[in-house]
């Protein structure tokens, strides 16, 4: 009875692990068959694929956004490998985009990575191949000639300096170059020389060039403050005011009567100028009159002068009481 339970629960123990076994298989299985993707081709001429698997990783610009299906060789063109990639359904992938083959690290293994595509591009519906990018063959043979291009140049160079000809020239161009540096050093010195000798010279010029300079600054800072003031006296109500009663005054000239108001002001110009010309007779009159006064009171002075020198010599002359004639008294009763 002991063995045969046993041999029981060993039955149930593989069935319930063949049934475990059995259930992951068709679980993964049916995850890779059932799992929706966006199937997308790339067609690579010339290039060689090795280090490519299917099952390899597919990135955009990094991200892990699929993998690689399927590697096949065109049969309408030997020349050309067709690669099959799966990603992630809704993976925006433009229409400028490129695929390109990447390395894994020092492994050798080889991936697809998708860069490039503008927000302006449509997108690349599913099923369309994807325009093949620069590949790291390529790359690295672009890389090379440039090189080779580098190297051969440089030899090139070191062909014509170690040229017998170049070589032969050598010595005296060494001679040319050590007259010139002896010739700079010379010039060096009197340079420094010129400077030392002229030292106060050259302070004073420096100390003239700072105050031309401050002045300068102030005269700029200034000129800003004017403009400033310029600007708000622009910018304030009054240039407005002014203007707008300029235009009132215009607008009232064009509405008036300018005729009229011309002949107005003729005629009163007109009458203006006789009043002037009555004022300046009257003013001529009235200086004549002034002279003439001013001729009478000069005789008068005159005269009474001497009536008052001839009583100093003769007070005699108020006793006796003479009329005396033509007095300028009597001349201006009458």
């Amino acid at each position: 009875m002991e063995n045969r339970s046993k041999k029981i629960r060993l039955g149930i123990f593989i069935l319930a692990g063949s049934a475990m076994f059995i259930f992951l298989i068709a679980f993964f299985t049916a995850r890779e068959f059932f799992e929706k993707t966006d199937t997308y081709y790339v067609s690579f001429q010339d290039v060689s694929v090795s280090g490519m698997e299917v099952g390899s990783t597919v990135k955009y610009l990094g991200i892990n956004v699929g993998t690689i299906s399927n590697i096949n060789i065109n049969p309408k063109d030997v020349t050309s490998i067709v690669v099959e990639l799966s990603l992630k359904p809704g993976t925006p992938i433009k229409e400028d985009s490129k695929a390109e083959i990447v390395s894994l690290g020092i492994t050798g293994m080889k991936a697809i990575e998708i860069r490039g595509g503008t927000n302006e591009a449509n997108l690349l519906s599913p099923g369309s191949y994807i325009q093949p990018g620069s590949s790291l063959t390529s790359e690295i043979t672009g890389k090379a000639e440039v090189i080779a291009t580098k190297v051969e140049n440089v030899l090139n160079n070191l062909l014509v300096i170690t040229h017998p000809d170049t070589l032969s020239k050598l010595p005296r161009l060494l001679s040319n170059f050590n007259e010139l540096t002896l010739d700079a050093d010379r010039t060096i010195l009197r340079l420094d020389s010129l400077i030392d000798n002229n030292q106060s010279d050259v302070e004073s010029a420096i100390r003239n060039a700072n105050k031309i300079s401050e002045n300068l600054l102030g005269s700029s800072i200034a000129l800003d403050e004017t403009l400033q003031k310029v600007n708000k006296l622009i910018d304030s109500d009054s240039i407005a005011d002014i203007i707008g009663n300029t235009r009132d005054i215009t607008r009232k000239l064009n509405e008036s009567d300018i005729t009229r108001l011309i002949e107005e002001l003729a005629g009163v110009v007109a009458r203006t100028q006789d009043l002037l010309i009555k004022v300046d007779d009257d003013i001529n009159q009235g200086t004549r009159d002034f002279v003439e006064s001013q001729e009478l009171l000069k005789s008068t002075l005159r005269n009474l002068d001497e009536a008052s020198r001839k009583i100093n010599n003769n007070p005699s002359l108020l006793i006796r009481k003479n009329k005396q004639k033509n007095l300028p008294d009597e001349q201006l009763k009458n």
